[in-house]
């Protein structure tokens, strides 16, 4: 079964989710966005998620991070918890 690892930060919109994409792509770090920002209690750790296989997640956030390249933010993603910006760490097969 493929594994991956990966950190979040989940808001309530869009806009703020493009917001603090462009915060990190300036050179911002993720993991003190997430603590400032995200809304899942996983932000305290840097919106660090663990390691976790496919159907774990809802779908659409499964879609990404078992298709996406490593450590590119992604997003938004926008499920039913609201706006995600996802980096993959890693993922084995």
């Amino acid at each position: 079964m493929t594994l991956a690892s990966a950190r979040h930060i989940l808001v309530d919109n869009e806009a703020q989710c493009l917001e603090l994409k462009q915060r990190i792509a300036a050179g911002e770090d993720f993991a003190d966005i997430a603590k400032q920002y995200s809304s899942c209690p996983s932000g305290q750790d840097g919106g660090d998620l663990g390691e976790f296989g496919p159907g774990m997640m809802v779908p659409e956030f499964d879609k990404v991070v078992f298709s996406a390249p490593l450590n590119e933010v992604q997003g938004p993603v926008q499920t039913q918890f609201g706006y995600h910006l996802l980096e993959v760490t890693s993922r084995v097969d």
